[in-house]
């Protein structure tokens, strides 16, 4: 048995940082970029690997090896963990330890004050094996939505047929869960705009009630007022109340990734990194047309509001009316972070800094989790969510719903 893990494992993460353990990645052709798009892609493609996190099979004991109910030794689950021998399970007195188990890199001293030998948890035959990102030279105009859920750093895949974790589907859809058509509402950025960089991999997600693109750029909006998918259906129980400023019951321009994960049989949480950028700073605060950034997660863990996991310490939802709101001129950190977004050249606006949401999940089960914004009360005065950084916990440890700010953000 490892020591506890005390690190947060990622999906398909940067390799310089040998910490953030990833299934396997998609291969991504290159796509012509408008000016400035460049950064941080240049030609590189992304390693192929059409798996998750497995391993190949362990060998099997002989046929005069049984264990207590008569069945050979190979094929009883000793740990527990849904896994036996003959199913590849590489460590069957470990229940952290099996194919369908994130690998882990342990840096720190466990409870004996010694860092654990390394361990080969995804019982693939390498220990502390650490792939390439998978969002390299991803168009910003691309509306694949499994090259969204590598955006965000969820690179794995999986399938109805194994059990291995990873993503076993992906659609943009409307607030209804209706598939979405293209459109310049979503982006796919290395940066947005001069001061605001990808907290994972090389490319982030880019989620508009407007326009997903940098000023200027072709398909840009290039004022503060533009539509795209005109009026929408909210999921059961949004618009969020906010009790202190009570938002419209109507919607437009709702626009969501939406994935179905397997999650990794050892991890107890996960969590993201997001941003977001409104055009109702400073008019609207407080007003019913306050636009709204939702992650919502099926089933819903304890604390979550309606399965909504994003908001401040005080239940008020991602809008201009969000605690951390604190990017603009006047604020705690100024407007640097609006500089060549168009937020700062159309109008008056103002966004949060990079916040941090954390949830728990239990090993091996299925979740949805739905990236979402919308227009709240008009199609008017656009708003724009960046996500990215996506990490499984896997350190044995409670995971507790909870949003704060990111303290070090690239």
């Amino acid at each position: 048995m490892r020591g506890r893990r005390s690190i947060y494992l990622g999906l398909c993460a940067g390799v310089g940082a040998a910490l953030w353990i990833s299934g396997g990645c998609f291969a991504v052709s290159p796509s012509p970029q408008p000016p400035g798009a460049d950064g941080g892609g240049g030609a590189t493609s992304a390693t192929t690997a059409e798996t998750g996190a497995g391993g190949s099979p362990a060998s099997t004991s002989s046929g005069d090896d049984f264990g207590k109910g008569g069945a050979p030794v190979d094929e009883v689950d000793k740990d527990g963990d849904g896994f036996t021998v003959a199913e590849g399970d590489c460590n069957d007195d470990d229940t952290n330890v099996n194919p369908g188990a994130l690998e882990v890199a342990i840096t720190e001293p466990d409870d004996t004050g010694l860092v654990p030998e390394p361990a080969d948890e995804d019982c693939d035959g390498e220990i502390d094996n650490v792939l390439p990102t998978c969002d390299r030279n991803i168009a910003p105009a691309d509306f694949d939505a499994i090259h969204g859920a590598h955006a965000v750093d969820l690179c794995a895949k999986a399938s109805p047929g194994d059990r291995k974790w990873g993503v076993l589907s992906a659609e943009y859809v409307r607030g209804d869960g209706s598939p979405a058509e293209p459109t310049p509402a979503v982006g796919v950025l290395d940066s947005f705009g001069p001061n605001v960089h990808a907290q994972g991999g090389t490319r982030m997600l880019v989620l508009s009630t407007g326009r997903a693109r940098i000023a200027h750029w072709p398909g840009a909006c290039n004022t503060s007022n533009c539509t795209s998918y005109g009026p929408g259906e909210a999921p059961p129980g949004f618009p969020q109340d906010n009790p202190d400023c009570p938002p419209s019951s109507t919607i437009n321009d709702d626009i969501g990734l939406e994935l179905i994960i397997r999650t990794p049989t050892n991890a107890t949480g996960y969590e993201f990194a997001f941003k977001f950028y409104t055009f109702e700073y400073p008019e609207f605060i407080c007003n019913h047309f306050n636009d709204q950034f939702l992650a919502l997660a099926t089933p819903a863990p304890p604390g979550s509001l309606n399965g909504n996991l994003s908001f401040d310490s005080l239940g008020k939802p991602v809008s201009v009316n969000i605690g951390f709101f604190d990017v603009c001129e006047g604020c705690e950190l100024g407007p640097d972070e609006l500089e060549g977004t168009g937020f700062g050249l159309w109008d008056d606006a103002g966004a949060t800094r990079w916040l941090r949401t954390q949830a728990p999940v239990t090993g091996g089960e299925q979740l949805k989790l739905r990236f979402m914004i919308f227009d709240t009360g008009d199609d008017a005065r656009d708003s724009t969510a960046l996500v990215d950084g996506f990490k499984w916990v896997a350190n044995g440890g409670t995971v507790a719903v909870g949003t704060t700010p990111v303290e070090d953000p690239q």
